[in-house]
């Protein structure tokens, strides 16, 4: 706890003052008596000097105590005080104050009503922004929906807005696509530039603005630009206009890179069939003109009619193969859609009872299968090959195939009724090979039924886990946003990029060995915590962790166990964290253990720092703890998960938005200010 020089110094001073004045008075006293009576008193002094020392050390504690109270009363309270109304003046959501004092009762009476006019005018205010709202949610559920991926970004190059598309392709295109869900390279704020050249965009810039001086309407531009992951990208960049002046631009992008290597492989197997196709035919043409000879004998005549067959036998083999392989990209290129498979059975019965006289039963399938599928064109089939039943009893099944990443779906209904073998229509087959499986015709004798069979594909890869609703995917106030970013100091902090996190550790000593267990961030971005574009990672620290930390943390060893190391890790989040300023509780603590890494990784957080801890005994010095739960308390902030990496970073984001309004009551506006006051707290003198 920050000691307090004016209590110390208030409990001294009545103690010494005592003192003196005692002190002064025997001397007055001693120069007023005759000398022979001067050493009489030296001599009472001396036997009664102790019990005059005691009681003057009484007198001085009694002082010091009512010194101290008072004190508390007059001085500390009402600085406290001042400190609350700071705090509920500038945070609606801060606690009123639990001082019985007609001043604190009125300052709490004051609080209600100014809570009162605050929340008439939020609901004008969300009245009046209504329409804004929906048309902004209509734009967010139409970008959630849209299969492609887009990016919006100003003319920085700073991302404004992105779908869940353009997050899963950049996951993709991470250097470390496990590691926090690969969110090194997306996000508000964040620069394109990471992922595509900045030289061109530029020239598709300039050839877009060319085409709006012509004066023409629809505009853009494309190129194809390699990443640094290997993957091929098409991009398709159109302007965003306010009246005449250009303000931002818009990417649509598509991952080409597997449409490119079937591309190659066909004029790879053209190539090939031509250059092989050509010695055949050169073959062929020799024995032909051999064959011409009439004096040949039997033998060699029937030598040269094998080399005429064996190479037809070998031209038609490549046919086939280039025919069969040709027929496998155009597969590989239909654009399929992953489904649940109980979704499937679903929208087939439905059509099937709307366009056919049979009636059919669902049977339901084993646990969750999602299939890759062309659901329009399968259901079509599905009910042709119903209405060909007539009246019939049917049934729909889902299973999975014996053969992994395939499904069986099937079609039955009672035998007796059953078609002749090759009775399965021609579009029902083709179907079947547009999803690159097959279709047949099978009896079960043991059940009495039969069956057309489907073998269709299972979708690849794990379903993503259902996160927020809503994520907040786009900031149009980046719009905005220009060469005043460059100069951080004289930034308003309202105006900065942050990235708020928090480190686990095996123990609390980073130079004896100690390790980080696990990062936890978020980013902030013109007053908004992005709660969709989160780091959590735990990491292995090649070490044991003490059973006397976990309690703290709650991490045990099989939880980090086959997890990245910290040399994997922090590239991701170095990457997450670029182009922000770092914030952090206590963060000299977290600081220690990332630049303890700097020689090992290459990689230095040499971005301006901020720390809650510092910035919180500024704007309320005269708090006795500016512990996090303390400062959540005090600002109305809830912290969910303590002493977790995440949920620290979480809590220390929103207490570091609740005291930018008390940083800014004490002239503290900018990043530079900020930074410096920082210095001159009692708690920036710590070390690790």
């Amino acid at each position: 706890m920050k000691p307090d020089r004016g209590l110390l110094l208030a409990a001294a001073l009545p103690g010494l003052a005592l003192a003196a004045w005692a002190g002064l008075g025997l001397l007055l006293w001693r120069a007023g008596l005759p000398p022979e009576a001067r050493a009489g008193l030296m001599q009472a002094l001396a036997q009664g000097g102790a019990l005059l020392a005691g009681w003057l050390a009484l007198g001085a504690a009694a002082a010091a105590w009512l010194a101290a109270r008072l004190h508390a009363r007059l001085v500390r309270a009402p600085r406290r005080i001042a400190d609350a109304v700071r705090n509920l003046a500038g945070n609606p959501a801060a606690p009123l104050l639990d001082d019985p004092g007609p001043l604190a009762q009125a300052v709490n009476r004051l609080a209600g009503q100014g809570r009162e006019l605050r929340a008439d005018m939020e609901r004008l205010v969300a009245e009046a922004s209504r329409k804004v709202a929906q048309e902004r949610d209509q734009l967010g559920a139409l970008m959630a929906e849209l299969q492609q991926s887009v990016v919006v970004c100003n003319l920085d190059g700073r991302i404004l807005l992105y779908n869940e598309r353009a997050r899963a392709l950049f996951q993709r295109l991470s250097d470390a696509p496990q590691i926090a869900g690969g969110a090194d390279l997306v996000g508000l704020g964040r620069s394109i530039h990471a992922v595509i050249d900045r030289a061109l965009i530029d020239h598709a810039r300039e050839t877009v603005e060319r085409h709006i001086a012509r004066g023409e309407a629809a505009v853009s531009a494309r190129f194809v630009t390699a990443t640094g992951a290997g993957n091929l990208l098409q991009v398709v960049l159109a302007p965003v206009r306010n009246d005449a002046a250009l303000t931002g631009y818009v990417l649509l992008l598509d991952d080409i890179t597997r449409e490119q290597a079937a591309r190659s492989r066909r004029d790879q197997r053209l190539t090939g069939l031509t250059e092989a196709s050509r010695a055949s035919l050169a073959n062929m043409q020799t024995a032909l003109d051999m064959l011409d000879y009439p004096d040949l004998e039997p033998a060699e005549r029937d030598s040269f009619h094998q080399i005429v067959r064996d190479e037809v036998q070998a031209m038609s083999a490549r046919l086939e193969a280039l025919t069969a392989d040709a027929a496998q990209d155009m597969r590989a290129r239909w654009p399929l859609q992953d489904m649940l498979g109980a979704d499937l059975l679903a929208a087939a019965a439905g059509h099937i009872r709307a366009h056919s006289q049979a009636s059919v039963a669902v049977e339901d399938p084993p646990g969750e299968l999602w299939l890759s599928v062309d659901s329009f064109a399968l259901v079509r089939a599905l009910g042709e090959m119903a209405a060909e039943r007539g009246p019939a009893a049917l049934t729909l099944r889902l299973a999975p195939a014996a053969t992994p990443g395939w499904a069986h779906l099937d079609l039955a209904w009672p035998m007796g009724a059953a078609p002749a073998e090759g009775q399965a229509g021609t579009s029902a087959r083709a179907v079947a090979e547009r999803h690159g499986g097959e279709l047949w015709l099978e009896h079960d004798r043991a059940r009495g039924l039969s069956f057309y069979r489907f073998l269709l594909p299972l979708a690849s890869g794990e379903r993503e886990a259902a996160g927020d609703p809503r994520p907040e995917f786009y900031d149009f106030d980046l719009f905005a946003a220009g060469a005043a970013s460059h100069a951080l100091d004289d930034s308003p902090l309202e105006t900065l990029a942050y990235t708020v996190f928090d480190t686990e550790t095996t123990g609390l000593d980073p130079a004896g060995g100690d390790e980080i267990i696990q990062i936890g961030a978020v980013r902030v971005l013109n007053g908004k915590i992005l709660r969709g574009e989160g780091f959590d990672q735990l990491v292995d620290p090649g070490r044991s962790i003490p059973e006397a930390s976990i309690p703290y943390h709650g991490i045990r060893p099989e939880m980090v166990r086959g997890q990245p190391r910290i040399a994997q890790v922090l590239p991701a989040f170095h990457a997450y964290a670029a182009d922000t300023v770092l914030v952090g509780h206590n963060v000299a603590f977290d600081m220690r253990f990332l630049q303890l890494k700097e020689q090992a990784t290459g990689l230095r957080f040499d971005q301006p720092v901020l720390d809650t801890l510092l910035l919180a005994s500024i704007a309320q010095p005269h708090e006795p703890s500016q512990s996090l739960e303390a400062i959540a308390a005090r600002l109305g902030v809830e912290i969910a998960a303590r002493h977790n990496a995440a949920g620290d970073a979480l809590a220390t984001a929103q207490v570091f938005l609740a005291l930018l309004p008390l940083l800014r009551q004490r002239g503290i506006a900018t990043l530079g200010e900020a930074r410096a006051a920082a210095e001159q707290s009692y708690y920036a003198r710590l070390r690790y």
